[in-house]
Formats: C-alpha cells, sequence, structure tokens
C-alpha cells in the first residue's frame, strides 16, 4: 500500500477527523491481532500515512491504545448497568448478590477480549512511552471509570460500603488483568499440559478463575467488620 502524500489539516475538523481515522484503524488491527503484535509500522501502512504523519496525532503507539482502551471501558460500563440489573436479584441474600454481581463482572468481560487484553498490558507496556501529562491524562479517566464500576457494585450490594465497593472495582481490573495473562498461555505451556495431565490445575479458564476468585473476593469484603 503506497503511502499517501501527507496534508497538514487545517482545521479541527480535520484533525479530529485524521485521529478517529488512526483510532478506528487500530481498532480493527485488534480484532485481528493482539496488542502486542499491533506496531506503529503496520498501522501507518494501513492508515496510508507516514510513521512521522501518524505521530503528529498521537505522540506514541501506546497513546493510540490508552486512548481505545478508555474508550472500550467507558461502552464495558455503560453496558454492565443493564447486564448487572438483569441478572442480581434484589431480594437475595448479600452474599448471593455477591456470587451474582461476580458472574456477571466474569461473564460481560469474557465478552469483551479487546478490552482484556488492552487491560492485561496496560501497566506492563502501554504506560510506558508516554509524557507525563498524558499519563496523568489516561490516570484520571482511569479513575473516573473505577468510580462508575464502584457505584455500579454498591447499587447491588449495598453492604459493602463505598470503601469495600472502591476496593472491589479497583481488585476487578488487577484480577482481570492477571486471569487474561494466565488464560492465554505459550505454545510450549500448551503442548505441556497435553503431555503430562498432572499439570492441568495449572492451566486456567478465563471466566471460571475470574467468577471465582471475584466471589472470594466479595465473600471477604462482606464479611469484614465495619469500621
Amino acid at each position: 500500500m503506497m503511502m499517501t502524500s501527507f496534508k497538514r489539516a487545517r482545521s479541527e475538523e480535520q484533525r479530529t477527523q485524521r485521529r478517529r481515522m488512526i483510532l478506528d484503524t487500530t481498532a480493527a488491527m485488534l480484532a485481528e491481532m493482539p496488542v502486542a503484535h499491533v506496531s506503529l509500522n503496520e498501522l501507518s501502512r494501513r492508515v496510508g500515512l507516514a510513521k512521522s504523519n501518524v505521530l503528529r496525532y498521537f505522540e506514541s503507539r501506546e497513546a493510540v491504545l490508552l486512548e481505545l482502551l478508555d474508550a472500550a471501558s467507558q461502552e464495558w460500563l455503560e453496558q454492565l448497568h443493564d447486564a448487572l440489573t438483569a441478572a442480581v436479584n434484589p431480594n437475595a441474600s448479600p452474599a448471593e448478590r455477591g456470587d451474582q454481581l461476580a458472574g456477571t463482572l466474569a461473564i460481560s468481560l469474557t465478552g469483551r477480549p479487546v478490552l482484556c487484553d488492552l487491560i492485561s498490558t496496560q501497566a506492563a507496556v502501554l504506560e510506558h512511552n508516554v509524557s507525563p501529562q498524558l499519563a496523568a491524562q489516561y490516570k484520571r479517566a482511569a479513575i473516573a471509570s473505577v468510580g462508575v464500576l464502584a457505584r455500579l457494585i454498591l447499587q447491588h450490594v449495598p453492604e459493602l460500603g463505598e470503601r469495600d465497593a472502591q476496593r472491589l472495582a479497583v481488585a476487578t481490573i488487577l484480577v482481570t488483568s492477571a486471569v487474561w495473562t494466565h488464560a492465554r498461555p505459550a505454545a510450549a505451556m500448551l503442548a505441556a499440559y497435553e503431555a503430562d495431565p498432572s499439570l492441568a490445575s495449572m492451566r486456567f479458564d478465563f471466566t471460571t478463575t475470574l467468577r471465582e476468585t471475584l466471589e472470594v473476593l466479595t465473600t471477604g469484603l462482606l464479611a469484614r467488620p465495619s469500621r
């Protein structure tokens, strides 16, 4: 694919259109490949701009991916509201509602592999090649998203209280990151599991492991003495 001759965007509308094109192209790439395989070179080729011109709109590959992570998080939270309303029985006991909450969170995240992949690379990769200004901007957005999740949790399990609802919201993101990585073992590990069934206990299913871990965390928080 030939690079198009670059013409500087003259208006804010043109700049917005080009940013949108870069974001949409990256999102399409993420539907085809994991985050680790999304390179600036391939993105530039698909967009039809030189790499230096792509960097006029985003300071790095990681900046593009962080913006997509924020957008994917917001979309997930918007749909999670209805999913929790449908799944959590308001007449059930706190423990039962906690399990229903955990199960719904696990299922909803399973249905969003791109979001999970972005979450799993956030701290180790995406936050390592951005300016302090962009890092602060992203962290403010992340804090806002955690706040939304905490309020959804509190709505369905108010017995947790605000502090522990916030803790569970943060833990949901951290556990998702860890479980997603471990639930996608390398080819060598898959071969080892097949060759030696005794290793099966170390092979994790994402949905099941995430649900069970969130159930344990929720039960533990509900059992804590009020402070």
